[in-house]
C-alpha cells in the first residue's frame, strides 16, 4: 500500500473542504481544479464524478472525494478522501456553532457574505465552463463545429435546464432520463 498517496488524498480533500465557502457547489470548482492538477482525473472522468455523484443522495463532496481516492488508492483511498472532506470542517463547525447565533446577525457577516455568494456564481459558471469543454470537445472542434456536431447534447442541456427550472422534479429522475437515454442513444 501507497500511504504516501493516502496522506496526499486526504490532505487535498481537507484543503478543498477548508478553503471553500458555500457548501458542494462552490466545492466542486477547486475540487476539479486540484485532482486534475494533480494527475488523479481528466476533466472529462471529473465531469463523470459529479453527474454520479449528484445522481446519489447526500453532500456532493464526500462522494467526489470517495471517487478520487476509490481510483488512486481503492478503499483505503475513498475512506481517506471522504474523512478530509468532512472531518476538518466537522471539527471546525463544533467550535464554531457555540458563537454561531452570536456572529450571525452582525453587519460584518452580512457583507462578507454578500461578496463571498456572487463569488460562488462565478465558480459556478466556470465550472460549468470547463466541463462544457470536454462535453462538447469544444478543445478539440472549436465551438462552433462542437455545438453543431453536440446539437443532441445541447438538447439534453436545454431540457434539463428548463425541467429543473420550471418545475420540481427531483434531478436524479434527470440523470436516470439521460442515462437510459444515451444508453439507447449513444451506443
Amino acid at each position: 500500500m501507497d500511504w504516501k498517496i493516502i496522506w496526499d488524498l486526504f490532505l487535498i480533500c481537507a484543503k478543498v473542504s477548508l478553503v471553500t465557502w458555500g457548501g458542494g457547489p462552490a466545492l466542486i470548482a477547486l475540487m476539479q481544479r486540484e485532482t486534475v492538477a494533480a494527475g488523479w482525473l481528466t476533466s472529462e472522468e471529473f465531469g463523470d464524478s459529479v453527474a454520479i455523484g449528484n445522481a446519489l443522495p447526500g453532500p456532493i463532496a464526500p462522494k467526489l472525494a470517495a471517487h478520487v481516492g476509490y481510483k488512486m488508492a481503492g478503499i483505503l483511498g475513498a475512506l481517506a478522501g471522504v474523512t478530509g472532506s468532512v472531518l476538518p470542517t466537522t471539527i471546525i463547525m463544533l467550535l464554531v456553532v457555540a458563537f454561531f447565533f452570536s456572529i450571525k446577525d452582525k453587519p460584518q457577516m452580512h457583507s462578507m457574505l454578500k461578496a463571498v455568494r456572487p463569488l460562488v456564481v462565478g465558480m459556478l459558471i466556470w465550472t460549468a465552463y470547463d466541463m462544457a469543454l470536454e462535453v462538447f470537445d469544444a478543445d478539440q472542434l472549436g465551438w462552433g463545429k462542437a455545438l453543431t456536431q453536440g446539437w443532441s447534447q445541447i438538447l439534453i442541456v436545454a431540457a434539463s435546464f428548463l425541467l429543473l427550472t420550471f418545475t420540481a422534479i427531483n434531478p436524479v429522475w434527470l440523470v436516470i432520463a439521460a442515462a437510459a437515454l444515451g444508453f439507447i442513444i449513444y451506443r
